[in-house]
């Protein structure tokens, strides 16, 4: 079996697999017969250009990832490795360390009495703000809401907003941002 036949079998094994269908179920997707993914799975297939198309279109993905070197199931990222800036005394890290077209997740680490100011984002986004440690102040479009441990406020993203710790000790809370359709 050649690399491409390979790279195709492992990847359609892995894909399907993914997304929880059978063979039968991606074959019908497709529009192909069920034995054609059997084949194509095995890696004894040699598929028409026609067939790659359906299937990577069922799959939702491009061709060049159908045939490509198997990505892996995994990738482990240290956290020096992951974007940290300082906003004024406020430590922001990066928990999501490829980009993602809707989504923004954040770790801020915020000392006794810091505030920061969140840039409102596109109109339509949707933002999460949970307390893992201290006692931190959200004011958002004008309303102060204060968040001890485990607490979340779900607010609009695309209005001022601000971050304060009003605890005696460090704060630390988590932002997560879903972007508006087609901002990302």
């Amino acid at each position: 079996m050649d690399n491409a036949s390979s790279h195709l079998a492992s990847n359609l094994r892995l894909l399907r697999d993914a997304r929880g269908i059978s063979q039968a179920q991606l074959a019908k997707l497709a529009g192909v017969p069920r034995p054609t993914v059997a084949n194509l799975e095995s890696g004894d297939a040699n598929p028409t250009l026609s067939v790659l198309v359906r299937m990577a279109t069922a799959l939702g993905i491009s061709i060049e990832e159908l045939i490509s070197a198997p990505r892996a199931t995994a990738k482990h990222y240290p956290k020096d490795s992951l974007l940290t800036r300082l906003r004024g005394t406020v430590e922001v890290r990066k928990l999501l360390p490829e980009k993602l077209p809707s989504l923004e997740m954040d770790r801020m680490q915020l000392p006794v009495r810091a505030r920061m100011v969140g840039a409102p984002h596109t109109p339509g986004t949707r933002e999460f703000l949970a307390c893992e440690t201290g006692e931190v102040e959200l004011v958002a479009s004008g309303e102060a809401y204060r968040l001890f441990p485990g607490d979340v406020v779900a607010f609009r993203g695309d209005q001022p907003h601000l971050y304060r710790n009003v605890g005696t000790r460090v704060a630390v809370a988590y932002s997560v941002i879903a972007l508006a359709p087609g901002s990302g």
